[in-house]
């Protein structure tokens, strides 16, 4: 006699597991109470009704769905057996992509990919219980619910390091106004480009960092420490001091800036006011500052001069030095300290409110009139056309 279980799926943890995750997502509907996006349950169960009431919106309003997922920094939270942060890096990438429309993040549902909840008498729900900590409190950096807690395990389709492997995906409904969706068109020649702070790789960009850490530091080089003898390079005392007796691990695995919450009140959400005017906005994930930036910059047929980015964060100038890579390509592999940019013609006022919600902000450069974009660091000046 064989049962489901001697083929790898164990129902039971299963159900616990959702558990774990239903309740997580419960407590994130207290971010969107008493507003647009307040989820209703009529049968209080993770596998039980629940709904939100949409009726008597705009005649503009819109709606759309959009998907990501947290890719291979997975790998870095299973070598080092933390998994409480990932779940920034999820709602990052989907709820900032959504703002980078003028629309705003309402609704978020997950799905949950593991080899294993447990095999050999061992369960895996602690650290099922660490990713849905990280979901609580993501989900209220984003101003966002969770709907669902969709567990699924999948054996040897999915693999990792260590016992627990996972793929976590997501996707966000998000909801915007007609006349405040921002088509590309609004760009103004002289504009102010304003750069929020990232403090990590967001969730990019990884699998290059893992191969230049391994080829240096060995397969175990999570548990490497980020010290002053490590590094070659120049950097300010306060901010080596910043990271004491932190591994190469714990700083790979820097959880992403969520923005959502800043840029929504900029331009108004659904049903708020703007508090400022803003023309365009590029989440810098793959593609870096040239791939994000010249897409939002296309539909204008205009350009920018950045000459006050921020600076890389330690982490990834070490990564950058010692993989010899080269500035064209870390410009368009990661973010390089800049998490989001935003095009406005009102940059106090989006610096002002960014440091409202705790961002770092400063204004960046300017719109030229010129597809090109301009990337001035010190003496070094690079040009990425745009076609």
């Amino acid at each position: 006699m064989m049962t489901y279980k001697d083929a790898g799926v164990n129902v039971k943890l299963g159900d616990d597991a959702s558990r774990v995750l239903y309740n997580a997502a419960k407590l994130t509907w207290e971010n969107r109470r008493g507003q647009f996006g307040e989820v209703l349950e009529f049968f209080p169960d993770f596998s039980g009704l629940r709904a939100v009431r949409v009726g008597g919106l705009p005649t503009d309003a819109l709606t759309n769905l959009g998907f990501d997922g947290v890719g291979t920094k997975i790998e870095i939270a299973e070598r080092m057996g933390r998994h409480d942060t990932v779940a920034y890096d999820l709602f990052a990438m989907v709820c900032d992509d959504a703002v980078v429309r003028g629309a705003e993040p309402v609704l978020v549902g997950s799905i949950l990919d593991v080899n294993s909840l447990g095999r050999d008498g061992k369960s895996n729900i602690d650290l099922v219980r660490q990713l849905a900590k990280g979901y609580i409190e993501a989900a209220k950096a984003a101003n966002v619910a969770v709907v669902n807690g969709e567990v699924a395990e999948l054996g040897a389709r999915v693999h990792g390091v260590g016992d627990f492997n996972y793929n976590w995906g997501a996707g966000v409904a998000w909801f915007g106004r007609e006349s405040r969706l921002l088509k590309g068109d609004e760009v103004k020649e002289g504009d102010a480009v304003i750069a929020f702070k990232e403090n990590g790789f967001r969730s990019n960009g990884l699998s290059l960092v893992r191969k230049i850490m391994e080829f240096r530091h060995g397969a175990d080089w999570v548990h490497q420490i980020f010290d002053e003898d490590l590094l070659d390079l120049e950097l300010p005392y306060e901010t080596q001091a910043a990271h004491p007796q932190r591994t190469l691990g714990d700083m790979v695995l820097e959880p992403s800036i969520i923005y959502t919450r800043a840029v929504s009140a900029m331009f108004g959400g659904f049903l708020g006011e703007p508090r400022a005017e803003i023309h365009g906005v590029a989440h810098i994930t793959g593609g870096g500052i040239p791939g994000k930036l010249g897409r939002v910059l296309k539909p204008s047929g205009l350009g920018a001069v950045l000459d006050n980015l921020f600076e890389s964060p330690p982490i990834m100038q070490y990564v950058k030095e010692i993989g010899r890579v080269p500035d064209e390509d870390a410009d368009r592999t990661w973010n390089r300290g800049n998490g989001m940019l935003v095009i406005t013609p009102e940059p106090d006022q989006v610096i002002a409110i960014a440091e409202e919600y705790g961002i770092d902000a400063r204004r960046a450069g300017h719109v030229v009139n010129e597809r090109s974009i301009i990337i001035k660091r010190g003496s070094l000046r690079l040009d990425y056309r745009q076609v």
